[in-house]
């Protein structure tokens, strides 16, 4: 196995994070759950339109993966970009006052394009992730045995606090628009997201983004790949085992991020940054990596550009000429060739970025 020290691209960033990142952001943004009709007569057809959707409130599916990769990828990233800093000279108030400026920005833009003029939310994964990006920071120097401690005091914080919370009506921890984080939106914003999210799960979710932290720290050890790889892919089986075993006793639910619903989700985080780093780092599949990191190296834009019309403009621009090309076929055939070139649509716009050496960051 090869041993060599993390691949870095051109631009001086690490691949296989970018990997990951991109990997995740390009689900994120290419809605491929459209290509898979949960009202087929097909078993395989159904069961991967269950895994591109979210489950409706206790289970896990692959879509539900989504968001705790993001958060936990940002952890990763943060060893790298705040050692960066240091080494060209920032003191520690320069570095958290841009730590700080970062969490307002993106609470603020999380906010601006998930709420509407009759109707706010801070449920958005940006608003989520200024929260959790903060704390990490600020934990980011002590031991790693001390960051997790953190993190999972958060967890049983939040779990006891949706147990116990003494509000008349809202002390039913595992029950839909009756819990501790549905009274807290109402306190907040008036009302229950229609979706039942709530906001209070950037307290639990940040345990992702410290664990996050802890893998890129792993990750810039002076170790063997094997023993990085080994380290990540155990503590991931471990989390996953444990997450599972716990949701025996407490549900695994996204929407309100339980702590069993926290625990396996950021052990198959961990699991999936120990492949891209074997896959990328170690196999050295860089075409692979290459692809998917384009997409890494501009999250921020790819997820504002989607969830501020992006795909709808998109998807008028190519409609007319799928729908004359191609009328002869089926809707399940335009739906597929639509949802296709719109994923490369916006994979070619990541890289007309790239090639230009644009990204956009805060």
């Amino acid at each position: 196995m090869n041993n060599t020290p993390i691949t870095q691209t051109d631009q001086g960033r690490i691949l296989s994070v970018d990997f990951f990142r991109g990997f995740t952001m390009f689900l994120l943004v290419a809605n491929f759950g459209q290509l898979f009709d949960p009202g087929s007569p097909n078993p395989v057809v159904v069961f991967f339109a269950g895994q591109f959707d979210h489950v409706n409130w206790s289970g896990l599916a692959f879509w539900d993966l989504i968001q705790p990769f993001f958060m936990f990828i940002v952890g990763v990233s943060m060893p790298y970009s705040f050692e960066k800093r240091r080494t060209r000279g920032d003191s520690w108030n320069k570095t958290l006052m841009s730590a700080l400026k970062r969490s307002l920005i993106l609470l603020f833009l999380g906010w601006v394009i998930s709420s509407t003029p009759t109707y706010s939310t801070f449920t958005n994964v940006l608003a989520q992730l200024s929260v959790t990006y903060f704390i990490a920071f600020l934990v980011m120097r002590w031991q790693i045995k001390w960051q997790l401690l953190v993190s999972f005091a958060l967890i049983i914080f939040s779990d006891l606090i949706f147990r116990y919370w003494p509000v008349a009506g809202f002390v039913q921890p595992f029950t839909a628009d009756h819990n501790f984080g549905s009274w807290l939106d109402v306190w907040l914003t008036g009302s229950v997201s229609e979706d039942r999210w709530v906001a209070f799960n950037a307290i639990p979710t940040t345990a992702h983004t410290i664990w996050g932290v802890v893998g890129g720290l792993i990750l810039m050890k002076p170790w063997s790949a094997n023993k990085k790889i080994q380290t990540l892919f155990l503590a991931g089986i471990v989390g996953v085992i444990a997450g599972y075993a716990l949701g025996i006793y407490i549900p695994i639910i996204k929407r309100v991020c339980t702590s069993s619903f926290i625990i396996v989700s950021g052990g198959w985080a961990l699991i999936a940054l120990a492949f891209s780093y074997w896959l990328i780092d170690i196999k050295n599949f860089r075409r692979t990596g290459f692809f998917f990191a384009v997409v890494g190296m501009n999250p921020l834009f790819i997820y504002l550009f989607t969830h501020s019309g992006g795909n709808d403009m998109l998807r008028g621009f190519i409609n007319p000429v799928i729908y004359r090309i191609f009328a002869w076929t089926s809707k399940d055939t335009i739906v597929t060739i639509e949802v296709l070139l719109i994923s490369a649509m916006l994979w070619y716009i990541c890289y007309f970025l790239y090639k230009r050496k644009i990204f956009i960051r805060i």
